[in-house]
């Protein structure tokens, strides 16, 4: 599988600024994702629990935006 040339150009910049080879710098970006990943499902376990225990119902709609932020990134 080939990756898009925004991308490859995106992975090739960083290889060449962590002084390593493409497929070093492709595993380096796949650990960072996954780990990113991992960190955000944290945050949204820590934040669910917090607020569960102070279950204010005006709040109803700012900790959906926040938990949605969290699980999908934005």
């Amino acid at each position: 599988m080939a990756l898009a040339p925004a991308i490859a150009d995106q992975v090739a910049r960083y290889a060449r600024t962590a002084d390593t080879s493409m497929s070093k710098a492709i595993a380096a970006l796949v650990r960072l994702g996954f780990e990113g990943q991992e960190n955000r499902k944290r945050e949204f376990f820590r934040k669910l629990k917090a607020n569960l225990a102070n279950d204010d119902p005006s709040r109803q709609d700012q900790l959906v935006d926040e938990f949605r932020a969290l699980i999908l990134g934005r």
